[in-house]
């Protein structure tokens, strides 16, 4: 025999190597016994463990049971009685197990003990059996009373592999991916009694009754069990599903995190983003992009039309027809919610909710209301009303009240209804729209607003190209957060009032508004003053930043500025962001505010959050959040973070609290990391949004905070907050260098 490096390895390493695909963490063992349970026809089946399961996994069901020699081959390498061969494999699997690894592999690394007794035994006696499966190796089997059904114990998990054992994480993210596991199983089994217990606590037990919405309450709770919706396709045609069932939340009962999305193919769960993706696109714009709806989804599908062995833990599936199951569970969801009343034509909720219209009674014909509008008549009193208004518009243009100058205006734009482009009057009232005077080709007069008694001016009225909705101009005061930042008052503050600008009235062109000199954006002589009353500089050095001539903005989401080696392009969003983020993650540093509740709030968790609350409760308190556990399944918010001059929601502990179990936070250093997410996350709420136009004040201010930052280059999550257009780039996309034009 020729030499050769190349060697069989010897069966111990084999089986070392095998159960690592297999066998991961204590979830990998839950995940193998529960499954077997399930194929083995349990209608009961109680899952226990220690320690995160780290110390000991127990799973007990009321299967089919073993005899001893049945139990006796199934801890044999490569042994089930799922499949025969290669035919069945290929047919289509329908059981859960079919690789016969699970109990080989799990007893290769663990010292695992087995109790079992046939349900409906032959011929066999009437005792169970125990074995003892230790390192690879039948230690010892032996006769045990006990009922029909088996009883799985794994103690000493990797206790001969030590190096795997040196790599599990804490305590809580060991039991979260437990508890992923059998709540997921327990969802897609309704019709099976699945319970959880964790150090003898028992976290959550369904009851067995078929019932998925009562498995859900066991699992999540009566809030979230309320507030879902049945989806139920059936005989689906134009694609390869069988049927879709399960349950959907609505569209405001959500989570900041995907672990709530549960998707199963016949009855086995999967992390399919094909059917995920599926599920989020039938809420039409519903959700917002950060939020997650609470999501339990069974596709029966032929076995045939889908390939269960693609991943070493039956995690994935590959369908045979992807676009069709894509169809098929947007519409079962999209149908399902829509039947429910819960969708609408808007864009996401919450971020598009259209402009109050003031809404009054129609006067009488011929008469005159409280506002002074007149009620549907002659000829003749349109025309003396159109009049009126055309006289009331030309007084107050040329003589302004109490004298002071009109700098806060409006004008009608095209396609603007009448209500909008209306102003008030000098005694409060509305005065009607001079048709005549709208009519007119050429420039338009703008009619300006006088300030009432408190010095207040009628908000600028502006026409996005989306419509026609009431929109206030954004304030320039950078205040403790930088620009953008109106938290403190619940909304954006009025605009200042007129008198508390120089300069006569302007005139519009095109029906689009001028500004003012006090308020004009960019353009014509540069002496746009800063927030400190200084004027705006045309070119500023900064520390960190390439010096910079601003020019002005790019749909009103860009800065456009010049630097000495070419055209910079900064995203307002993501630069103000930046500043937000490096400033609130400093005040955390120095430690979190918190602002205690007039009254304690009581929240609702789900089993998980739960059972996660007590090992993260320190970290909670380090943001901001108090809270006490009130009850199996409840806490009781006493004070939460009050960042950006504003509180926030005691609801909000359940995203943070999801979060931490969904990621897995192990230690000290991942918890800090997932803390600062969520303070990344805060730092988004008050920046400056795109499509908001600034005047060159605030973004010189804006540059020269983000300059301060640590790392001005991008925002917390990740996105550039400027991108550069060197000269020669721009000259050479100009062909500059075309012959003839030398330098």
């Amino acid at each position: 025999m020729p030499d050769t490096d190349i060697r069989k390895l010897d069966q111990a390493t084999v089986e070392r190597i095998a159960a690592g695909e297999v066998v991961e963490r204590p979830a990998s063992v839950v995940k193998e016994l529960v499954e077997n349970s399930l194929d083995a026809d349990a209608t009961r089946v109680d899952v226990a463990v220690e320690n995160g399961g780290v110390d000991g996994v127990t799973v007990a069901d009321d299967g089919a049971g073993m005899t001893e020699a049945d139990v006796r081959a199934a801890v044999q390498e490569h042994t089930t009685s799922k499949i025969r061969d290669i035919d069945d494999l290929e047919g289509g699997v329908g059981t859960l197990g079919f690789r016969g690894e699970a109990l080989h592999t799990i007893g290769a690394v663990s010292r695992t003990t087995i109790r079992t007794k046939p349900r409906d035994p032959d011929d066999g006696p009437a005792e169970g059996t125990e074995l003892v499966y230790e390192g690879g190796a039948v230690e010892s089997v032996a006769p045990v009373g006990r009922p029909a059904g088996t009883t799985i114990e794994v103690e000493n998990l990797f206790f001969n592999t030590p190096a795997r054992k040196k790599y599990l994480k804490t305590r809580a993210t060991e039991f979260s991916h437990v508890n992923r596991v059998v709540t997921r199983y327990a969802l897609a089994n309704p019709g099976v009694a699945v319970s959880l217990s964790h150090d003898d606590r028992e976290v959550f037990a369904t009851t067995g009754q078929d019932d998925l919405r009562s498995a859900v309450l066991a699992v999540y709770g009566k809030e979230v069990a309320q507030a879902m919706e049945s989806v139920e396709a059936r005989a689906l045609d134009d694609g390869p599903l069988d049927a879709v069932a399960g349950l959907v939340s609505h569209p405001e009962t959500t989570r900041s995190t995907r672990e709530y999305v549960s998707t199963f193919v016949n009855g086995r769960y999967v992390t399919s983003k094909l059917v995920r993706d599926a599920v989020l696109s039938a809420y039409d714009g519903q959700l917002a992009s950060d939020r997650y709806p609470f999501v339990v989804l069974d596709l029966a599908v032929d076995p045939g039309q889908v390939d269960v062995n693609v991943h070493p833990r039956k995690m994935e599936v590959r369908f045979s027809d992807e676009a069709g199951v894509r169809r098929q569970v947007h519409d079962a969801v999209e149908d399902a919610l829509l039947e429910a009343g819960l969708l609408r034509s808007s864009a996401p909720r919450g971020k598009s909710k259209a402009a109050e219209v003031d809404v009054r009674p129609e006067p009488a014909a011929g008469t005159t209301d409280s506002s002074g509008t007149t009620g549907p008549g002659t000829d003749e009193s349109a025309a003396t009303a159109g009049e009126t208004a055309s006289r009331d518009t030309r007084n107050r243009a040329s003589s302004p009240a109490d004298g002071s100058s009109s700098g806060d205006e409006s004008a009608s734009r095209p396609g603007m209804d009448a209500e909008a482009s209306t102003s008030a009057g000098d005694d409060g009232s509305t005065a009607a729209a001079d048709t005549e005077a709208a009519s007119t080709a050429g420039s338009t007069t703008v009619e300006s607003s006088p300030p009432t008694e408190e010095g207040d001016a009628s908000s600028t009225t502006e026409s996005p190209d989306w419509g026609t909705t009431e929109r206030r101009e954004r304030p320039t005061d950078l205040g403790e957060f930088g620009p953008g930042d109106s938290r403190a008052a619940g909304g954006w503050p009025d605009p200042p009032s007129s008198s508390d600008h120089a300069g006569p009235s302007t005139t519009a062109r095109d029906g689009v508004t001028a500004d003012t000199d006090a308020d004009r954006k960019f353009g014509g002589e540069r002496t746009q003053a800063t927030l400190t009353g200084e004027d705006a500089t045309e070119t500023t050095d900064y520390d960190a930043l390439p010096r910079l001539e601003v020019l002005g903005q790019y749909r009103d989401t860009y800065f456009v500025a010049a630097s000495p080696d070419g055209l910079v392009l900064v995203d307002q969003h993501a630069a103000d962001e930046r500043v937000n983020y490096e400033r609130l993650r400093a005040q955390f540093e120095e430690g979190a505010t918190a602002q205690a509740l007039a009254e304690p709030v009581e929240l609702e968790l789900t089993a998980g959050e739960a059972a996660a609350f007590p090992d993260y409760r320190e970290a909670l308190s380090a943001l901001g959040f108090r809270a006490e556990r009130t009850g199996d399944r409840t806490v009781a918010v006493t004070a939460v973070p009050a960042v950006f001059r504003k509180t926030l929601e005691p609801a909000d502990l359940r995203d943070v609290l999801a979060g931490f179990v969904a990621e897995g936070a192990d230690g000290e250093g991942t918890v800090d990391e997932l803390a600062d997410e969520f303070v990344a996350d805060l730092a988004c709420y008050p920046s400056i949004t795109g499509n908001t136009s600034l005047t060159e004040g605030s973004v010189v201010d804006l540059l020269a905070a983000l300059d301060d930052c640590e790392n001005p280059w991008a925002c917390p999550h990740g996105r550039p907050t400027l991108v550069s257009f060197p000269d020669d780039e721009i000259e050479a996309r100009f062909e500059r260098d075309y012959p003839g034009h030398g330098g």
